[in-house]
């Protein structure tokens, strides 16, 4: 085994509260490829600071082997105090090192090294500050959140670039896909300890509900312990006569055990605000141009959005994502072309950059509207304290300003709010951002379990397949195609993913071996696969089969009465309609069930 290059030992910390970890452990070897998970507030930052040499632990053992490298990627670097992105990117290059791999890197990811860094986009100093931590070549790389705010190839190439390095690295990132290719160990920060997998991310989930399902059998186990030795203390014997100190002792140990027991963090629960049902067309665009001075966003485009549809909008930063979705809601006028609304269309919108949130209000003042104590969700009146605690609040932060929260909480914040209001057509531009992966979960079955309409921009390549049911690809300059499918079956149908603007694959790794390979080497595409919603149907036709039978049984138990239709004739005639209507609709699901199944089987060979 590869001899460790950091070690972090039985690490305590706490900033005057909470304790924010106690017990944390994590070794990092040469060369490793380690994740760091867990819920957004259980210390993974902090953790990662303290590994990087930021943050000193109250308690705890930290070791660096001699002449080991760390380097850091912040959450939001800073880039003040530099002229030009190159002289950041070479900050960290010692004066022997190679200060032409820096600009490399930079023009690697889209930028030239001239940039003035006071003018940065967030995705653009994420940029920078990757080339800075890339550049020197480390022992250990710990990256904090480094596709916030990158682009798909921008993404997709990261991927390449980590792959290829020597170093070892620890990552955090609540990005699936991007975890599932670069980890092959997880060390999962929870309740403020670490519980290390010897598997990459893609084995995580699994073992996590293991592990928690195990807890919760103790927790039982131990309950009914308390339970026993309660009623014994009470009615035993034993107990009335000589009370029994040494049981007695062992029932306090239990009761201090379970009070001591720190429970898993509570679930987000997603509630939708549901609008009256929108017409069968929910937008049309025919023949749409737009173009902003010389460029143009949008060239001849038609398209048609349906209800029911999720539809996904893919492209590079700057192609023009949002300016295609506000020209398909009817926000922003075409230069050409029209564009039509179907009827009775209720649109509630998600903005990628939080402006809803004013930073002086408060948190209780964002989900009333500065109203009394009561909000409306799903149709039915709330408190607004327990409406928070379904978004992992405590009620403590009812007078927290907006300003005050982190990225995470305020993306919370933001979908609880979004979710109060009616709607049949959701906008959400970058919804994922600074959500953590259990929140991801939640939100992606409550699209799918949503009746209306979604209109989705994202660069979440795992979200994108588990909830779209069809893809608008940018193609190159203001050109878009619509595919069938998530991401996964965009790329099976285009042969390639996500290109940068201008067409050219972002990257030095990619371009060389792009140049390598002859000029007519066919792209290799993935095996074709069912689309999101054709899997999510073959998942859910046994489970409503099953209960038409169990329907179709309690019908024929009535009717087996044979004096029923003396007895109570409507009774009995509602058995025979609703026999008759489940029998139907078993025939159906069958038929359907068995059309998906034989389709899966011929794609999957």
């Amino acid at each position: 085994m590869a001899s460790p290059l950091l070690v972090l030992q039985d690490i305590h910390l706490s900033f005057g509260g909470p304790p924010i970890v106690e017990g944390a452990d994590m070794s990092v070897a040469e060369g490793e490829r380690l994740c760091l998970v867990g819920r957004n507030g259980s210390g993974k930052s902090t953790l990662l600071k303290i590994a990087a040499g930021l943050i000193e632990a109250d308690r705890g053992t930290r070791v660096v082997h001699q002449g080991a490298v760390i380097r850091y990627l912040p959450q939001e670097p800073d880039l003040s105090g530099y002229a030009t992105t190159l002289a950041y990117a070479e900050g960290d290059i010692p004066p022997d090192g190679d200060h032409h791999r820096a600009r490399l890197l930079l023009e690697a990811l889209g930028l030239t090294g001239n940039e003035d860094p006071a003018r940065l986009s967030g995705g653009e100093a994420r940029r920078a500050a990757l080339a800075r931590v890339l550049a020197p070549s480390p022992d250990v790389l710990l990256l904090d959140e480094p596709t916030n705010h990158l682009d798909l190839p921008a993404i997709e190439w990261l991927e390449q670039e980590l792959a290829g390095l020597r170093s070892a690295i620890v990552v955090i990132s609540h990005d699936r896909r991007f975890l599932q290719s670069l980890s092959r160990a997880t060390l999962w920060l929870d309740r403020g300890v670490t519980r290390r997998l010897e598997q990459g991310f893609s084995a995580f989930e699994e073992w996590r509900d293991r592990v928690l399902e195990e807890e919760e059998l103790e927790r039982h186990k131990l309950d009914r312990k308390i339970v026993e030795e309660q009623h014994w203390l009470r009615y035993g014997v034993t107990a009335r006569r000589k009370r029994n100190q040494g049981r007695l002792r062992a029932l306090q140990s239990l009761r201090t055990e379970r009070r001591e027991q720190r429970r898993v963090v509570g679930d987000v629960r997603m509630t939708l605000g549901e609008g009256e049902t929108s017409g069968k067309l929910v937008a049309e665009m025919i023949g749409v141009s737009k173009s902003f001075g010389e460029r143009a966003i949008v060239r001849d485009l038609s398209l048609k959005l349906r209800r029911g549809d999720r539809m996904a909008l893919v492209g590079p930063n700057g192609a023009g994502k949002t300016t295609l979705l506000s020209l398909l809601t009817g926000t922003l006028a075409p230069d050409q072309g029209t564009v039509r609304l179907g009827a009775n269309v209720q649109m509630v919108t998600l903005d990628q950059r939080r402006e809803m949130l004013d930073p002086a209000a408060t948190l209780k003042d964002v989900l009333t509207g500065g109203g009394g104590d009561t909000i409306m969700v799903g149709g039915r009146p709330r408190h607004f304290a327990g409406y928070m605690q379904d978004f992992l609040f405590t009620p403590e932060q009812a007078r927290t300003p907006v300003s005050a929260l982190s990225g995470g909480e305020r993306g919370r914040l933001t979908l609880a709010r979004a979710l109060t209001l009616p709607s049949n057509l959701l906008v959400l531009d970058e919804p994922t951002n600074d959500l953590d992966l259990e929140t991801l979960d939640l939100l992606q079955e409550m699209l799918a379990d949503y009746p209306g309409t979604v209109l989705l921009v994202s660069h979440d390549r795992d979200f994108l397949d588990r909830v779209a049911t069809s893809v608008i690809a940018y193609e190159g300059p203001a050109q878009w195609t619509e595919y069938a499918g998530g991401y996964s079956d965009m790329v099976s149908q285009r042969g390639t993913g996500v290109e940068a603007r201008g067409g050219e694959p972002r990257g030095s790794a990619r371009t060389a071996r792009s140049r390598a390979e002859p000029a007519d080497a066919a792209p290799r595409a993935r095996k074709p696969r069912l689309g999101f919603a054709e899997r999510r149907a073959l998942d859910q036709l046994p489970k409503r089969m099953a209960e038409l039978e169990k329907q179709i049984a309690r019908h024929q138990a009535t009717l087996a009465d044979p004096g029923l239709y003396a007895r109570d004739k409507s009774k009995f005639d509602a058995a025979t309609t609703g026999i008759g209507a489940a029998q139907a609709e078993l025939a159906a699901a069958e038929e359907e069930w068995l059309r998906l199944e034989m389709l899966r089987e011929e794609l999957e060979g």
